[in-house]
């Protein structure tokens, strides 16, 4: 894929979660929504990971999180734009911060942009100190730079495993796994 004016389109990453419904559908099917958008190209989806929820009520399910590599044309604040409609469309609502949800879409990098928005931080600012969001994209992003620790996804992900094991805090890989819809898979 290339940009209008025929410069290349970003590769840029996605992290995915759910906690409240049919996790494994509602993940797909947020796969799905994202690769449909005429200027996203899904490249790798990972693994998914079950966690326990990090902050927020006591209480909570347990979370699925996964990762996606896209290739876009779109700006970051417009890709924000897709990813939010992705998350109301399949009935996210906002209440409280933390609060369980039936999706969470966050743009985690996009190409090696920084970028600090009122709108939109990338990278995101607290991916590198969750393994709930490394270990998914360590599965398809484990060489990556992220542009301001300037530490791969691999070597961030291993600082944390320590810690977390630790704290009693894992990812654990779920039997689910995600995939591109073959429509959508290109040569």
């Amino acid at each position: 894929m290339t940009c209008a004016d025929g410069t290349p389109a970003a590769d840029v990453y996605l992290a995915l979660g759910a906690n409240l419904g049919r996790r494994e559908a509602t993940l797909q099917a947020a796969v799905d929504a994202i690769g449909d958008h005429p200027q996203i190209q899904l490249c790798a989806v990972s693994r998914c990971y079950e966690t326990d929820p990090v902050g927020g009520p006591a209480g909570q399910p347990d979370y699925l999180n996964a990762a996606i590599h896209i290739s876009t044309d779109l700006s970051p604040v417009d890709l924000l734009g897709v990813a939010l409609a992705v998350e109301e469309n399949l009935g996210r609502q906002r209440s409280v911060p933390d609060a369980p949800r039936s999706i969470d879409i966050d743009v985690l990098l996009y190409a090696s942009l920084v970028l600090d928005s009122p709108e939109l931080t990338i990278p995101h600012p607290r991916m590198h100190l969750r393994s709930f969001v490394l270990a998914p994209l360590a599965d398809i992003a484990a060489d990556i730079l992220h542009p301001v620790q300037y530490k791969t996804i691999a070597q961030m992900l291993n600082a944390l495993v320590q810690r977390d094991l630790d704290a009693g805090a894992a990812c654990r890989l779920h039997g689910f796994d995600l995939h591109i819809p073959a429509h959508q898979v290109t040569s």
